[in-house]
């Protein structure tokens, strides 16, 4: 059958992943055919990253299973791969060395580009790595005369004969384009076991841990404490001790600025501009003495110092390095305000500013208020927003509340009925539940409902799964354990990912009405204002009754003006009449 033929054949009939491996089989064939027939030595045979599903455009090396060396044969799983739907095996059709390794675990690939070279041992693949553009590959790629072993590309510590692993800060969340260091719990010169937790970096939603997975020395660290390092940044390198690591920054400084030259920023420091005090009260909360030496400090010790207004310059350090932890703080008692007497000398009046004198503070942007910036940016001038605003008449809601408190084993508040009845309206306005995907509009059958959280450094909105199917007890308890979570930086990316629908509540601050922005990709948010009391007309006789005004903002290219007013009108139904939610 001729190859033309075939490949018809095959797009009519098969998929496009198998349609790959099929064609990769039928030219193993013939080239093998050939080869035997004329007696030639087969090439060095480059694997590039199939697409694996019709909508794939790039794929993560998940794990390789075969390393740099090893003996290949056709059928043998040479690594898994993450596309956009699922993690696949990448299979070999060839039998061989494995010479060369182009991508590295974690790092993607488009289509069609190149991961790996298999040939025979021994072959000099540097005219193929010429080729592809990668002559600094092609250098560290030259095996030795008539040797199995090859040399693992650039990224490789064993290319340079260095036993040790490069550290590179990890995305921690979908949204995340940078992390910042908090602190370190391991110091140049320590021994590191895999499982060990070498920093707390503070991310856009929370501050987590990073885990080391590597054993050995930590040789170098490339960050100080509360600096920011981009995704995939270096961020310090782990391997035998005495190895010569800066084989590898030099390497790095080929490719890249190295993250050692990043600019350094005041990330917990306030700047201020004019030469006046920090504050009247004379405690300052940065984290500089007055001289400009670095105070070590964690972030807990920090936190704790704020809450008690302690000037934690004055605090001394009793952990390692001088550096201030919690006991310090907690034991830290300050020094006495001077007496009367002591006092007596004759008042000086303070040096006051000139009159009108313009002054500023600049204060640093943290991780959570950058991305804040960005997302909600991107909603407003992406999506088109639109405003539907009603009145609900709470007054069976507040008798309905405190009857249900009266057993709850947890306390229920106007948030969680306001929650349960979204839930319940969702479920009945399905296209309210839907989100713009760019070519498709995706309806969403599950309920997962983001609660907006007000945090120190901005906002988070930690969500709750399946609302539709909980009970009013259980949402109270799952919203408190979340908030508390979000204002203790502890939420994981679980907590925050996957919201279908989401509501902001400044009713507790006493705001009657406001809008919100949309939190992408959902196509609405529910702004809930305060319950006041207003006078209201029921059968013809003016009485004072409780109100409670509700916007919801629309994306107006999923949803329309109807849709989200007969959204509004299910949920009016459910709050001024309660006990339909527990139908």
């Amino acid at each position: 059958m001729r190859t033309g033929k075939f490949k018809e054949f095959c797009i009519g009939w098969f998929p496009v992943w198998l349609q790959y491996r099929i064609f990769a089989l039928l030219l193993k064939i013939i080239a093998s055919k050939d080869c035997t027939k004329h007696n030639i030595n087969r090439m060095a045979e480059i694997i590039r990253m199939p697409k694996m599903s019709d909508t794939m455009t790039e794929g993560v090396i998940a794990s390789w299973l075969k390393k740099v060396g090893d003996k290949v044969k056709s059928g043998d799983i040479l690594a898994e791969v993450e596309t956009d739907k699922a993690t696949m095996e990448l299979e070999s059709y060839y039998d061989g060395i494995l010479l060369h390794i182009g991508i590295q675990e974690k790092q993607s690939v488009p289509v069609d580009g190149v991961i790996a070279i298999i040939g025979e041992a021994g072959e000099d693949i540097n005219a193929i790595l010429a080729q592809l553009g990668n002559a600094s590959s092609a250098a560290a790629a030259a095996p030795a005369a008539k040797s199995a072993t090859v040399a693992a590309p650039v990224q490789s510590a064993r290319a340079t004969k260095v036993n040790a692993t490069v550290i590179r800060m990890p995305k921690m969340s979908d949204t995340m384009t940078e992390g910042v260091i908090a602190s370190w719990l391991k110091k140049v010169g320590d021994k590191v076991k895999s499982g060990d937790i070498l920093a707390e970096v503070e991310t856009d939603k929370a501050t987590m841990e990073l885990e080391s997975y590597e054993d050995g020395t930590l040789l170098y660290i490339g960050v100080e404490a509360g600096k920011p390092v981009p995704v995939n940044g270096i961020i310090a390198i782990i391997g035998e001790e005495g190895a010569d690591y800066q084989v590898l920054l030099n390497q790095e400084t080929a490719k890249a600025q190295p993250i050692v030259a990043a600019t350094e920023t005041a990330a917990t420091s306030v700047t201020t501009s004019t030469a006046a005090p920090v504050a009247q009260s004379g405690v300052s909360f940065g984290i500089s003495t007055t001289d400009g030496s670095r105070i070590k400090a964690s972030p807990l010790a920090k936190r704790l110092a704020k809450e008690k207004g302690l000037d934690i310059t004055q605090i001394k350090g009793s952990g390692e390095n001088g550096r201030i932890v919690k006991r310090d703080v907690e034991t830290f008692v300050p020094a006495a305000a001077p007496t009367a007497q002591e006092s007596a000398a004759p008042t000086v009046m303070p040096q006051r500013s000139a009159v009108h004198e313009e002054s500023f503070t600049e204060l640093p942007i943290s991780q959570m208020r950058k991305t804040i910036a960005r997302r909600l940016s991107e909603s407003a001038f992406t999506a088109p927003h639109f405003f539907l605003t009603v009145e609900i008449n709470m007054d069976k809601a507040i008798a309905a509340r405190q009857s249900m408190n009266e057993t709850s084993p947890v306390k229920i508040s106007f948030n969680d009925l306001v929650i349960k009845a979204c839930a319940m309206a969702l479920r009945k306005h399905p296209m309210v539940n839907a989100s713009w995907q760019g070519e498709k509009i995706r309806v969403n059958h599950h309920i997962h409902i983001g609660v907006a959280v007000a945090v120190e450094d901005g906002l988070l909105v930690p969500v709750v799964r399946f609302a539709d199917t909980k009970s009013l007890s259980e949402i109270a308890a799952e919203v408190k354990e979340l908030s508390t979570k979000a204002k203790n930086k502890k939420l994981q990316p679980a907590d925050w990912a996957g919201n279908t629908f989401s509501i902001s509540n400044l009713g507790m601050f006493g705001i009657e009405e406001f809008t919100s922005i949309i939190n992408q990709p959902d196509s609405c948010i529910l702004s809930v204002g305060a319950i006041r009391q207003v006078p209201i007309v029921a059968d013809g006789q003016i009485r004072i009754g409780n109100v409670m005004k509700v916007t919801l903002a629309c994306d107006h290219r999923v949803v329309d003006g109807a849709t989200g007013a007969a959204f509004l009108q299910t949920l009016v139904q459910l709050m001024e009449d309660p006990v339909r939610m527990l139908i």
